[in-house]
């Protein structure tokens, strides 16, 4: 399969007036690959599905892999996403490797990227603003209560990380995100206070159910570990079908993927 010819058109190029110079990051899209549907771009086109492990044509996603390639400096640490709070160094996964298992990875090193598959997951990026750490997590409700972002600062700051930046990329937005009560008990738990049920709003007709905004959730989550320079969060993906892939919107999809790397 011919490689899809990836535009910079195509990516998502994080508004991030505090990123550091040596620190170079990106999100992807839908479009610009070559995946058919449903992992298509949502017009008739080729998709840029990212994720191997949705059932889409694996020689797709190599090609679509091989042409986001182009615009980083090494190989993806792709890693194993299981919904917990694990921290990964980048620097230990590669082809020659066995697959690593976490939500996070952190570098330190010019080359390594840190990457992160979603399709409604919160993913967030990292840097020190000396730019010599990077990290990357993602954040699906269960790994955002469960502190899977403070576990990436811990482990950027065990690194050598001084004050951390952050930026929220495309993720399930606030008018879209349904859950039920235990996602709300969830998160008094994890953030206790007044303002965490403020990011739940009541679901009209629908007893018992809530619309819940993970980027402020975020916010406060990052804000308990001393991280107050966050960026990004405005980019819903289940209400833009012809930009972001969504699971909650269409069930079988594919993934789009957010990227940091140390130049």
């Amino acid at each position: 399969m011919t490689p899809a010819g990836l535009a910079a058109a195509d990516l998502v190029w994080p508004a991030w007036p505090d990123l550091p110079a040596s620190v170079g990051a990106l999100a992807t899209a839908r479009d610009g690959g070559v995946s058919g549907g449903p992992y298509d771009d949502g017009r008739g086109g080729g998709g840029l599905n990212l994720g191997l492990h949705v059932n889409d044509d694996p020689d797709a996603v190599r090609a679509n892999r091989e042409a986001l390639q182009a615009w980083v400096p090494g190989r993806p640490a792709w890693i194993a996403q299981v919904h917990g709070a694990a921290v990964v160094d980048a620097a230990t996964v590669g082809p020659d490797q066995p697959v690593r298992t976490g939500d996070a990875s952190v570098a330190t090193a010019p080359g390594l990227v840190c990457a992160i598959l979603t399709a409604d997951c919160l993913p967030v990026l990292f840097a020190d603003l000396d730019g010599k750490v990077v990290g990357a997590a993602h954040a699906g409700w269960r790994g955002l209560a469960g502190g899977v972002l403070g576990a990436t600062v811990k482990a950027m700051r065990e690194a050598g990380a001084g004050e951390i930046t952050a930026w929220m990329g495309p993720a399930i937005g606030p008018e879209a995100f349904e859950v039920g009560q235990d996602v709300v008990d969830a998160f008094a738990a994890a953030i206790p206070g007044p303002t965490t049920r403020a990011c739940f709003s009541d679901y009209p007709g629908r007893p018992g159910k809530y619309l819940a905004d993970m980027f402020t959730l975020a916010r406060l989550m990052l804000a308990q570990d001393g991280v107050e320079r966050v960026h990004g969060g405005g980019l819903c993906t289940a209400s833009a079908p012809e930009r972001f892939y969504s699971y909650r919107r269409d069930g079988i999809t594919g993934r789009q993927a957010s990227l940091i790397w140390i130049k």
